[in-house]
């Protein structure tokens, strides 16, 4: 019996690290787009349509998740260095993954996942400390963000479903 903890967070659940490295987060930010071409390049469309775990997402619906959930984290970005700690506006994830969109073939948001990032990293590159201070409020935990710490949150989060395929495919031995 597998561990649903494991399936669920394979790297574990996301917190700042010990020793926070942004350099590091942002080059996990640069490379996720690379990195999810080549875990799911190979995967036939019946491997894409396999949940990652019982009750869990399919790998197609994963990589629309990545490509909707980054987008709304650079715009979440753009609106804290504009704007004086603004409210942004939370979504249901599990309610976009069933939209008709998270069923078209993949290539659509790897593209976007690509460009997204390839814009996003350009930003963060040029950032400064003051600019990392930044924040933002989220209404859906409640707490208020800095841009430092959700840099280093959505570094997790794409090595997080990154290791969901990399480990259905090790488990299915694909």
């Amino acid at each position: 019996m597998t561990d649903i903890e494991f399936l669920k967070y394979p790297i574990g659940r996301f917190s700042m690290p010990e020793n926070p490295n942004l350099q590091e987060a942002i080059a996990q930010i640069k490379k996720l787009p690379e990195y999810i071409q080549s875990a799911v390049s190979n995967l036939s469309e019946d491997q894409l349509d396999t949940p990652y775990r019982p009750g869990g997402w399919t790998v197609r619906q994963l990589v629309h998740h990545l490509a909707d959930s980054h987008m709304n984290a650079f715009i979440r970005f753009k609106l804290a260095l504009t704007e004086e700690n603004p409210t942004i506006k939370p979504y249901d994830e599990a309610a976009w993954a069933k939209l008709p969109d998270s069923q078209l073939e993949i290539a659509s948001s790897i593209s976007i996942l690509s460009s997204v990032h390839y814009k996003w990293v350009v930003l963060l590159d040029k950032m400064d400390d003051q600019d990392f201070s930044r924040t933002y409020f989220h209404p859906g935990s409640g707490q208020t963000q800095s841009l430092f710490e959700v840099t280093h949150m959505y570094a997790w989060h794409g090595q997080h479903h990154l290791a969901h395929i990399q480990h259905l495919a090790l488990r299915e031995n694909w």
